[in-house]
């Protein structure tokens, strides 16, 4: 099957459907440090560049923040394509090419799978355990924490047994694939 194809069927976007106006990554917020950027991200799916693709860093430094799509003059929600090509990418095992963003990403959903919200602190501690890098920001995280910018202790969501129920629902979609 088709790298696009794939896309598709995981993203239920129609790859396809992009001219390249550019529109995507002039309003992309991470752009700027992407090697490609979604354009050209787009372009390397529809002409088949798998391993270039999978191996992107691209892909695991997307935002989500939905920018792109809301630029698209056919509506393709790229953020959607890109979580399809991470999940693409850990099925095939491809090592990304920013080991400590898919780690940030894995950290980041594990948390709110328990807690049922965001906790910066357990997410900075985390990483920094997982990664071993244990020094880095450590000045600035500490005026976040003295400021109150950053609790102390999550705060539980009342429905975290419905959050829970939503990751075993999604695991279970990507079990059948």
């Amino acid at each position: 099957m088709a790298l696009w194809q794939e896309v598709n069927d995981l993203s239920g976007e129609q790859v396809q459907l992009c001219y390249h106006c550019h529109k995507c990554t002039a309003g992309c917020p991470v752009a700027a440090d992407m090697q490609y950027g979604p354009d050209a991200l787009l372009r390397m799916v529809q002409l088949g560049q798998r391993e270039a693709v999978l191996r992107s860093a691209d892909i695991w430094l997307c935002a989500g923040c939905e920018a792109c799509g809301a630029r698209c003059p056919n509506d393709i929600d790229i953020a959607r394509m890109m979580d399809a090509l991470r999940v693409l990418a850990v099925r095939e095992g491809v090592q990304p090419a920013l080991p400590s963003v898919p780690k940030f990403n894995t950290l980041f959903m594990e948390i709110v799978r328990h807690t049922g919200r965001m906790h910066e602190l357990s997410l900075m501690g985390l990483h920094k355990l997982w990664t071993l890098n244990l020094v880095a920001d450590v000045p600035a995280g500490l005026q976040l924490i003295l400021k109150g910018k950053i609790p102390l202790l999550p705060e539980m969501a009342g429905a975290r047994k419905e959050v829970a129920r939503l990751y075993e629902n999604a695991e279970e979609g990507i079990n059948r694939e």
